[in-house]
């Protein structure tokens, strides 16, 4: 892939697209992988068949056992009109992979989820060059935090180090990369040390590959720069407008645009509705791109997502139409369906404009 997200299709970065239209990206994994009814067994395929702990629930893991469903997932979504796909790895590092004792299969995971979304993309992109096709590699927030202390006895206490947290996401990263992805997409951020480590991981990867084949003599081969576009989305808990590290969104935004995302966003934990006035706020002060795929409204009693796809669309049309948005899309609850209202319901309104930011004003 070569540097910045560029495609063999006349050769235009994802910021090119991003200049001309809201680019769509896709909706809810989990979702449409809970319509399968998918059991112990379909989980496990023949290769987990005697796997000594129970595996339903590891969604990630399909990518190894059931590949055509994850790949009929994504070919949904860009059917939909999505321009951009995530890979099913939003809990592919060995960190979360230890609840299935899979710590080992976390580079494997990543490395089959972006080689499964990379073969629907390039289909679509050789369909229809003018409308290429990008693939995110998704990286989770993980199921340990750096900043919060799981143990309310004792608030100093961290159930895993900064260190680990980067070598984990650096087995990820590599997974991705190397899988073919064009985009990387840390999202669902309600740690933002987390997110941080997310970020060194990426850069520390990227300095790695492009280190100089061989440094003994003066006249060494390097290997050609290449370093892939970063997308961030983070989540705001609740009405107070914080993460659940009690960050402010101004807060969450300046403490990692020193990674030079393409984009920042939030996505999950709030509907549109509830997401709008944070969605503004951020477009205001975002030097890059910004983002935004809400949940299908909030969860019922049941857990269950009740908002119609037209409801969906209805409110993103209006963020798109106020210019608070380049990329929408939708997270849990949201189904191809929603994202066909949301594409259609964008398709005209101009994108939003990057604003002048007094940067000295930030340090």
């Amino acid at each position: 892939m070569p540097e910045d997200g560029k495609k063999e299709a006349g050769m235009h970065t994802i910021k090119d697209y991003l200049k001309e239209r809201i680019l769509i990206i896709d909706g809810a994994m989990g979702t449409m992988i809970q319509r399968h009814k998918l059991e112990e067994n379909d989980y496990r395929g023949d290769r987990f068949k005697d796997w000594h702990s129970d595996l339903k629930g590891n969604n990630d893991l399909l990518c190894l056992t059931q590949p055509d469903i994850i790949l009929g997932i994504h070919r949904q979504y860009l059917e939909a009109g999505a321009d951009i796909i995530e890979t099913n790895t939003f809990n592919a590092q060995r960190i979360s992979l230890a609840d299935y004792h899979m710590e080992e299969l976390a580079f494997e995971l990543n490395l089959a989820a972006a080689g499964i979304a990379k073969k629907a993309a390039a289909a679509y992109t050789a369909a229809n060059p003018d409308k290429p096709r990008f693939v995110a590699g998704a990286i989770g927030p993980m199921n340990k935090t750096l900043s919060l202390s799981p143990d309310v006895n004792n608030p100093g206490f961290r159930a895993v180090s900064f260190d680990e947290v980067v070598s984990a996401y650096y087995e990820q990263i590599k997974g991705l990369v190397e899988g073919g992805v064009d985009l990387l997409l840390i999202e669902t951020i309600f740690d933002t040390l987390n997110a941080k480590a997310a970020i060194f991981a990426i850069k520390k990867y990227f300095r790695d590959i492009n280190e100089p084949r061989d440094k003994r003599g003066e006249g060494y081969e390097r290997s050609s720069k290449r370093e892939l576009p970063i997308m961030i989305s983070g989540t705001i808990t609740d009405a107070s407008g914080r993460t659940l590290s009690g960050q402010t969104l101004e807060a969450f935004y300046i403490s990692v645009m020193h990674a030079r995302p393409l984009s920042i966003g939030l996505n999950c934990a709030l509907g549109a509705v509830e997401m709008r006035s944070h969605i503004e706020e951020l477009s205001q002060i975002a030097a890059c791109y910004t983002s935004a795929y809400p949940n299908a409204g909030l969860p019922n009693t049941m857990g269950e997502y009740d908002e119609q796809p037209e409801q969906t669309a209805h409110f993103i049309e209006e963020w798109a139409e106020q210019g608070f948005v380049n990329i929408v899309g939708g997270c849990c609850g949201t189904t191809p369906d929603h994202i066909r209202h949301i594409a259609d319901h964008v398709k005209k309104i101009k994108p939003r404009q990057l604003p002048v930011v007094e940067k000295e004003l930030v340090v």
